[in-house]
């Protein structure tokens, strides 16, 4: 399908949506069974997405599964891509032999494993130029299988916006059109101590998150529907006040990962009220349509460590609290797209 199609399509029955899809490494999967779900649906056209890091290729895979062949097609190939981490995992992960079912089962989390407290010392003491001076990504590997980027870039089927920050400036990069490759996607989802930093055209990239978790404003400029779809994986509240290091570690990262998303979502906020109030040409803004599909209670039940376990039997019960999720968002929240909000941006994010 290219844009032209959705947008027949829209017009012929089903509402269109842009996706705004975070990144979290293997928490990705959550977003993926929403998508999915999403794209079973029927009654849903994805006009463009804008994501970071897993949300990145989530975002890649998603829009070549819909060139080749539609929703089902898509569907098909995020389902192949996930697969095939962890089947890459069985051979690379520190955590591969670990008894994830019932880890799940008892709720437990491994930060106080020795595994973990190994991986993460290492982690703190060497740089990844030293650890991995021949720079191996095993993410390439399974990018390049499962997405032609030349072909993706030809023909497109939406918009497709992803995050990177760039080093020396500190900016938000957002890579579009026939910037739209592999090295993009792996510098969106460049966590800067486990991977060297990506060099695109002379210029050097780490994780997306840092910036842009992901980026709203590309969907406002450039997308004709006004309805964002935000797919949270890092969870905005976590009851309790952390207090171990790695506890406290994780916080930190969660909010400064959610920082730019809510900084955005307050500018949104902003504009919306003066649209509103009168105060400015409803002509001259956009009022966004704002909606949330995200699982606090899920994210937070999980550990730091869990962000790094590709096991398959981890990856499908994230999927499954992802598709369970937006089956419910649907049920409470179809109704309003094209016409409101869904989510109270004021009481939930500022």
């Amino acid at each position: 399908m290219n844009r032209t199609k959705i947008a027949e399509s829209a017009r012929a029955g089903t509402k269109p949506i842009t996706l705004a899809l975070q990144g979290g490494g293997a928490h990705g999967a959550f977003a993926w069974g929403v998508i999915d779900r999403l794209l079973e649906d029927g009654r849903i056209a994805i006009e463009g997405v804008s994501a970071t890091s897993a949300g990145a290729m989530n975002a890649a895979v998603l829009a070549y599964g819909l060139q080749l062949g539609g929703p089902a097609r898509a569907r098909t190939a995020l389902y192949d891509f996930w697969r095939d981490i962890a089947h890459a995992a069985q051979y690379t992960s520190p955590f591969r032999k670990l008894p994830w079912e019932t880890l799940l089962q008892n709720g437990d989390t491994l930060e106080y494993s020795p595994l973990y407290l190994m991986t993460d010392l290492m982690l703190r003491v060497f740089s990844p130029y030293q650890f991995n001076p021949l720079n191996i990504n095993p993410l390439r590997d399974a990018l390049e299988r499962h997405v032609n980027f030349e072909a993706l870039r030809a023909a497109c089927p939406i918009h497709l916006y992803l995050c990177a920050t760039n080093v020396e400036s500190g900016k938000v990069r957002v890579f579009s059109g026939n910037e739209v490759t592999a090295q993009a996607v792996l510098a969106s989802a460049c966590l800067p101590f486990l991977f060297q930093a990506v060099e695109i055209d002379g210029e050097h990239y780490w994780d997306g998150g840092y910036m842009g978790n992901p980026a709203i404003f590309p969907l406002i400029y450039h997308c004709g529907t006004r309805d964002v779809v935000i797919v949270h994986i890092n969870p905005i509240v976590r009851r309790g006040v952390p207090k171990t290091a790695a506890e406290i570690m994780n916080r930190i990262n969660e909010v400064s990962f959610n920082s730019s998303l809510m900084r955005e979502l307050r500018a949104i906020a902003f504009v919306t009220s003066l649209i509103r109030g009168g105060k400015v040409d409803p002509a001259n803004m956009k009022e966004m349509l704002i909606h949330s599909i995200r699982s606090d209670e899920t994210m937070t039940a999980l550990g730091v460590s869990s962000k790094f376990n590709a096991d398959w039997t981890f990856l499908c019960y994230l999927r499954d609290a992802g598709r369970a999720r937006a089956e419910a968002w649907l049920q409470e929240n179809y109704e309003a797209l094209g016409a409101r909000s869904s989510v109270d941006i004021r009481k939930e994010f500022l």
